[in-house]
């Protein structure tokens, strides 16, 4: 192998050794709510400062296409405000998640579209459509819930985590290829194409298991600022009702819809506490949780 696969071999295989040592090594802090567990130790195998960078930079950038074309929502506008209210509650709580947030010049911005989205990038800059609040008729707590798991990619360092991971899984991809190829006389190309698409699938578990720990540390966060977590459970019955298609789950990054409020449901032990002492209430006097109804 040449020096730069040398390199690139000792990356994954230290990041190998992350991924199967750091769980028994740092135990999660058992602790209220959802257990907040120590940020991955192969996650320093990609540099923090280029990506926050990239992502200021992005960001920028978005900001200033948007405001060109009279997209960017100005600082007046009510839905904005909205936004930047809900968001003024959920900050005080994401250090708890990563430390680092607590010095984050956090940026909450709105876009006049018809998407239905929203994202946090590295930093806390935030950016909602307006398509995301019409189309679903969003509640504050809604609001909330799809803010909260934004905030978490950023906060759990998701993306610079899928950078190593992605990287480690095709290297490791195109070495298994080989050895197959070359232990069964089979064609490289087939071998590779094959591990290739191996690897893609063990990207994509990644990817879901992102998602799934932003649905739930999202409303953790949420129900630390007094939003209802129940909330993450209307928003995906709203995503369903929208009626769009979606892939295969195993062939998707994302769970399916019924996979993430089958988990929301099941950690709400632990999150209506949370909104309970937020509001001053005892749980059993929590009144029901009213969504409002999708547009016609």
């Amino acid at each position: 192998m040449t020096p730069r696969v040398h390199r690139i071999a000792a990356l994954t295989v230290a990041a190998g050794l992350c991924w199967s040592g750091v769980a028994a090594a740092q135990a999660p802090v058992v602790q209220d709510g959802i257990a907040v567990k120590p940020l991955p130790s192969y996650r320093v195998l990609a540099s923090e400062e280029q990506l926050e960078r990239d992502a200021a930079q992005q960001y920028s950038a978005l900001m200033t296409s948007a405001r060109e074309k009279q997209a960017l929502v100005p600082p007046n506008d009510p839905q904005l405000i909205r936004l930047r209210a809900i968001a003024r509650r959920l900050i005080p709580y994401t250090a708890r998640w990563n430390p680092a947030a607590a010095k984050w010049d956090w940026q909450i911005n709105l876009l006049a579209s018809k998407q239905v989205n929203a994202f946090c990038m590295p930093g806390g800059r935030i950016a909602f459509y307006t398509g995301i609040i019409s189309a679903l008729s969003l509640t504050d707590d809604e609001i909330a819930a799809i803010m909260g798991h934004e905030i978490t990619h950023a906060l759990r360092e998701h993306g610079r985590e899928r950078m190593v991971k992605s990287t480690g899984t095709d290297l490791a991809a195109r070495l298994l290829g080989a050895g197959a190829a070359a232990y069964f006389g089979v064609d490289p190309r087939l071998a590779d194409s094959a591990a290739r698409q191996a690897g893609q699938l063990v990207v994509l578990k990644f990817s879901r298991d992102d998602e799934r720990e932003a649905d739930l540390v999202g409303l953790d966060l949420a129900a630390r600022a007094g939003y209802d977590p129940r909330a993450g459970v209307a928003v995906w019955q709203k995503m369903a009702a929208l009626g769009k298609r979606q892939p295969l789950e195993f062939m998707s990054t994302h769970p399916s819809g019924a996979d993430r409020i089958e988990r929301i449901n099941a950690n709400m032990h632990l999150l209506l506490p949370l909104y309970a002492r937020a509001r001053g209430v005892p749980q059993a006097q929590l009144p029901a949780y009213r969504s409002t109804a999708l547009p016609n």
